[in-house]
């Protein structure tokens, strides 16, 4: 009992101490000094436990604008933490060291890919063949984390080459993954040599090579040019793509957690601001939350090529990360493509086109692409906005089904 009314007391004390840090801050105390405060008088503490100290306060009648600006120490106390965390390329939760440690795994399984290739039975050769090929498909989150993330920093720099360039060597590996998984199935006794000269040394020499580019051009280059508010930042948001071979540290995984749980986008967004339209109006919550139930994912460019915008359903096709917002959209995609997207571009801000569609087959599932030329009502461009849906379940309807008809 004495310890349950300890840890009431700690709560208890906790929460006196926040209230009065509230009040101080509503007087006008810096948040550096609250932060300071903050540290010796509460010390570590979680979302959780903040949540339920600022349910209390608010039972007691303190106000929630107040309390809002708590917010903001609890932010600076975990972005001061962040920084720590990325003070150095060899700091074990730094991005860089993720990138090079992700780099020994992707090493160590190439090594057994090439181990592979002496199995003297051509079936053991084909099945051991298999299984590696399918673990190194997970190398794309590697390669994933450095365009969406690591190449937009590097661009705010002006230092455009690797992602013009290492983007495409990215997708030459692509390519060569699926023409080893695609081939396997058929190589036999008298194509596999063939099949191994031309298409899986190469892979490996590939994935070797991009290896030696990043870790003795890339790497060092960003460890350079990057600031830690930068690193920060591409920590945050590589959980969203993910990390191949490798585990997280639990201290900087928590730490992002805690992060993105005080930034929640509910902060951002004031409930009761109205946007008004023709036919009718929503509040901006209710805009962001129906945008994000659409069974599309939606990315807006502005007029001047720029990515101004993106929906941020669960279950979105392709990868969106908040460092793409304010980038050229011809840096978005890879070398090759980069002529397509301009004649896209250029009809619509000429006027000779209003749409284009596109479809492809990724992962056994049908997407449907969909660009549409924005306007207003004097059919001036005000840019271009993206539509992606998987349509593979509404390719198999057939017949009808009616309201009535609901199960």
């Amino acid at each position: 009992m004495a310890e349950v009314l300890g840890e009431k007391g700690k709560k208890e004390a906790k929460k006196e101490a926040m209230k009065e840090i509230l009040k101080e801050l509503h007087r006008g105390l810096p948040l550096e000094e609250a932060k300071k405060r903050f540290l010796s008088e509460i010390g570590n503490i979680s979302s959780v436990e903040i949540a339920e100290i600022e349910q209390s306060l608010i039972n007691e009648g303190i106000s929630i604008d107040i309390i809002k600006e708590f917010c903001n120490v609890h932010s600076l106390l975990l972005e001061s933490t962040l920084k720590e965390a990325v003070k150095s390329g060899t700091n074990p939760n730094h991005p860089v060291f993720l990138f090079n440690k992700e780099n020994r795994e992707i090493e160590k399984l190439v090594n057994s890919i090439e181990e592979s290739i002496n199995v003297s039975n051509i079936q053991d050769f084909k099945t051991r063949l298999k299984e590696k090929l399918e673990k190194l498909k997970e190398i794309d989150k590697h390669y994933e984390r450095k365009e969406q993330l690591l190449f937009p920093y590097l661009e705010k720099y002006n230092f455009m080459g690797p992602s013009k360039v290492m983007w495409g060597k990215h997708n030459d590996i692509r390519a060569l993954w699926k023409k080893a998984v695609n081939e396997i199935d058929a190589v036999n006794e008298s194509n596999r040599k063939k099949f191994i000269n031309e298409v899986i040394l190469p892979l490996i020499d590939e994935v070797l090579g991009m290896i030696t580019k990043e870790e003795n051009i890339l790497f060092p280059t960003a460890l350079e040019k990057l600031s830690d508010e930068d690193w920060i930042e591409i920590l945050k948001q590589s959980d969203e793509i993910g990390y191949c071979f490798i585990d997280v540290p639990k201290n900087i995984q928590f730490i992002i957690d805690e992060y993105n749980t005080v930034l929640s986008p509910e902060v951002a967004i004031k409930d009761n601001s109205i946007v008004q339209f023709p036919t009718g109006e929503l509040t901006a919550r209710e805009l962001n939350y129906i945008i994000n139930t659409l069974p599309v994912d939606i990315t807006f460019i502005d007029s001047e090529d720029r990515v101004k915008y993106f929906s941020d359903n669960k279950t979105r096709i392709f990868t969106r990360t908040k460092s793409v917002i304010g980038r050229k959209v011809q840096n978005c995609h890879p070398p090759k493509s980069v002529d397509a997207v301009e004649k896209i571009l250029k009809s619509f801000r000429d006027g000779t086109k209003n749409s284009y569609d596109f479809w492809l087959n990724i992962g056994g599932r049908f997407i449907y692409i969909r660009y549409f030329a924005v306007r207003d009502k004097n059919r001036n461009y005000l840019g271009t906005l993206e539509v992606t849906q998987d349509i593979t379940d509404v390719r198999k309807l057939e017949g009808e089904k009616r309201l009535l008809d609901m199960d």
